[in-house]
């Protein structure tokens, strides 16, 4: 069993019905999807995979090989629960950059912009497939019309362990927020996506971005959209590097499931998920982020 592939290009051409048939059965089946072809410059994701190593090397992985999780598995002959074997900084437009590595910056922010776009892109498709308002996913994360929504990118790199079989690169979980867009390693895998009890590789290949869905949009589309349990194993051998893009709720923003996806869901019209402020989930999520999402839905405040 594999993730699926498909050709984002093809939304333009003949094809288009076929590419939202696969696009829906994606984001209803695995909750997770690579895009081929999506626009985004070959040359820019050369540029954001050389700096992004460079930035590791340069500036991350002296630290990393003195930090606790490197002492924890050396002290310990036990598997390591409450970590991950990651180095990560999350950078926003506005944030304090690295400043050592060349063009990282410039570069990182020019793969930002493209990205925010492509995830509107991606978010009206997933509005016509639900049969919403274009635009309806966008407004709902950006609470109204303006640009509210949170937009971080968080930039990983997992070494190679000594004992991956002692420590995971990212503990099981799901994601708390809208859209997350990843341009993972194509070499190097490790990326797993939970499907009918079974892990499933999110096999590395070049220059895509893999789509899934965080609990915000199985909210929204009231269930039919469900947000994937994924992980990732510590390599044994090379660097996987890891860059992913959430395009979240901004913490004002009320959400709720779509009133004409309760409507179709339910002939008593009742919603199956809370309506909340998006802020409260996570004060839930943050306590919780590693155990069953139902029991979050349920914690979290209604409104």
């Amino acid at each position: 069993m594999a993730i699926p592939v498909i050709d984002f290009s093809k939304l333009n051409g003949e094809d288009r019905a076929k590419t939202m048939a696969q696009i829906a059965n994606a984001c209803q089946e695995s909750g997770f999807f690579q895009l081929v072809n999506h626009g985004i410059p070959v040359e820019l994701l050369e540029r954001v995979k050389k700096v992004s190593s460079e930035f590791y090397k340069g500036e991350r992985e002296e630290n990393f090989n003195k930090s606790k999780e490197v002492d924890l598995l050396d002290e310990s002959s036990e598997k390591l629960e409450n970590v991950d074997w990651e180095d990560v900084i999350t950078i926003l437009d506005d944030n304090e950059w690295p400043s050592k590595t060349p063009s990282f910056q410039e570069t990182m922010k020019e793969y930002r912009f493209e990205l925010k776009k492509f995830a509107e892109k991606v978010m009206q498709v997933m509005d016509e497939n639900l049969g919403l308002p274009k635009g309806y996913i966008r407004k709902a994360l950006n609470d109204g019309d303006g640009d509210n929504a949170f937009f971080g990118t968080k930039v990983s790199h997992y070494p190679p362990c000594p004992h991956p079989e002692r420590v995971k690169g990212l503990r099981a979980h799901t994601d708390a927020g809208g859209v997350i867009l990843l341009f993972q390693d194509d070499k190097v895998g490790g990326l797993q996506v939970l499907k009918d009890g079974e892990w499933i590789d999110v096999q590395p290949l070049p220059n895509t971005i893999v789509i899934n869905t965080g609990d915000q949009i199985e909210v929204l589309s009231n269930g039919r959209y469900k947000s994937a349990w994924h992980r990732v194993l510590s390599p044994v051998h090379g660097i996987r590097r890891s860059i992913a893009s959430f395009y979240n709720p901004s913490l004002k923003a009320t959400i709720a499931p779509a009133p004409q996806l309760v409507e179709k869901t339910n002939q008593q019209g009742e919603q199956t998920y809370p309506k909340f402020v998006f802020g409260d989930y996570m004060s839930v999520y943050v306590q919780q982020k590693f155990l069953p999402k139902e029991p979050r839905f349920q914690a979290v405040k209604a409104v």
